[in-house]
């Protein structure tokens, strides 16, 4: 069996409720140096929001950005993985779904992140992909 997902992943991601604010998930981004959030209803996955939802949803989709919510620009038809499945597996998952990250949830709460960057410095570390994902973020 190859490596677990829990062995991979990004623990403690950042997790928010659907009723915050979006403008509140970007500067998130920003200081963690990260391209998504979870959306959650209560301790719950309820979505995830990506810098790419917050520009085409938000931005470019919305008129009045004061009230826009998570709820409002999340993608609610999550794909998800449990830390205990093979990383094979998941990787496997993100491509069938055309996906570049995959929540990793435990009995429906959040645990971590596992990201195609993840998955590169790990099978593939000399890679480009792999090299961008380990590089210092550009603020």
């Amino acid at each position: 069996m190859g490596r677990l997902v829990r062995d991979l992943m990004t623990t403690d991601p950042v997790a928010l409720p659907a009723d915050t604010p979006v403008r509140r998930a970007a500067q998130a981004m920003r200081d963690k140096d990260i391209g998504d959030v979870l959306v959650l209803d209560g301790d719950r996955l309820a979505g995830i929001v990506t810098d790419r939802d917050i520009v085409i949803r938000a931005v470019a989709g919305q008129d009045d950005l004061a009230d826009c919510r998570l709820r409002d620009v999340c993608s609610s038809q999550v794909v998800t993985v449990s830390p205990d499945e093979d990383t094979d597996t998941a990787i496997s998952r993100m491509a069938g779904n055309a996906v570049r990250r995959i929540p990793v949830v435990d009995n429906g709460r959040p645990v971590g992140v596992l990201s195609l960057g993840d998955a590169a410095m790990e099978y593939d570390p000399n890679s480009v992909l792999s090299e961008i994902s380990a590089a210092e973020g550009n603020r």
